[in-house]
């Protein structure tokens, strides 16, 4: 008796819902202790208050194919066939990751396709750490994401055989489902529009720089540079009593001088109006 589907279940897939669950390992779970002393007798509300307590994920494991409790709670769930809105809620939730795992194997178990793709794929978004045993009663990490990415795609989860899901491309050319946005898409959609605010920030500060009054404080100082040059070099070309050869010298770094400050004035008239694009002269010393 106690091991019975409830008399208004209604059949999954065209077949009794614990029948979801391979015969030899529903026996196992049957003769399990969890299912004896955690499992009897519950309700809706009391696997609620079970799933919470879940510290791991798993199917079976062991010589003797003992099962986990994750997975006697699924069968259970198969059982007592709790509403719809109760196992979204399991889903939704976000504070307890093993209680949101246990909704999602349930609603993949029962769920139409577009139920499933519906209710799962958001969980993509969830990267919290979960714990599965292996076969060898080993312990592993894994992601939500992870576990719901096998679940729509995988064959078997929690050596249970999964039941098959029509293909998202199909539902969306029906109409039935919405193309799914990544979150990844949206997160380079903010990185490429960061990039062009960016481009606009370098362009402005390009057309500040090349305002004339900038173009003329650059002359002001390359000319003072011009001037100090100048000194030094014939001051250390001639000393002092050689006047001829000094002011040939100076005479001479005067032309460039006049040549250079000649240019930076080209280069004033350009930048002053706007409609004329060129390259600007070289200042060197």
């Amino acid at each position: 008796m106690a091991n019975r589907t409830v008399k208004d279940a209604n059949s999954i897939h065209g077949t009794n819902p614990q029948y979801l669950v391979e015969k030899i390992i529903r026996t196992r779970i049957y003769e399990s202790k969890y299912w004896k002393e955690e499992c009897f007798g519950l309700t809706a509300e009391l696997v609620v208050d079970k799933a919470m307590e879940l510290k791991f994920v798993g199917g079976v494991f062991g010589g003797n194919v003992k099962p986990t409790p994750f997975l006697c709670l699924t069968l259970k769930m198969l059982q007592i066939q709790p509403e719809k809105d109760i196992i979204v809620e399991f889903i939704k939730n976000e504070d307890f990751k093993y209680v949101r795992l246990l909704g999602a194997m349930y609603m993949r178990l029962t769920g139409t396709s577009v139920d499933c793709y519906k209710y799962l794929e958001p969980l993509y978004n969830d990267y919290r750490k979960v714990k599965t045993q292996n076969r060898n009663g080993e312990f592993e990490l894994m992601h939500v994401d992870e576990f719901i990415d096998e679940l729509l795609h995988a064959e078997r989860m929690c050596d249970i055989i999964l039941p098959r899901l029509q293909k998202r491309q199909v539902l969306e050319e029906a109409e039935l489902l919405d193309p799914r946005i990544s979150a990844l898409e949206e997160d380079l959609d903010e990185v490429e529009t960061s990039e062009e605010e960016d481009d606009e920030d370098e362009k402005v500060n390009l057309r500040e720089c090349s305002h004339p009054s900038h173009i003329e404080e650059v002359i002001e100082i390359w000319i003072v540079r011009v001037g100090l040059h100048l000194h030094a070099t014939g001051v250390a070309a001639h000393p002092e009593g050689e006047a001829g050869p000094l002011k040939d010298e100076a005479h001479h770094q005067d032309v460039i001088a006049t040549g250079n400050v000649t240019a930076a004035k080209a280069l004033v008239g350009t930048a002053a109006d706007p409609g004329k694009e060129g390259i600007a002269p070289s200042l060197q010393v």
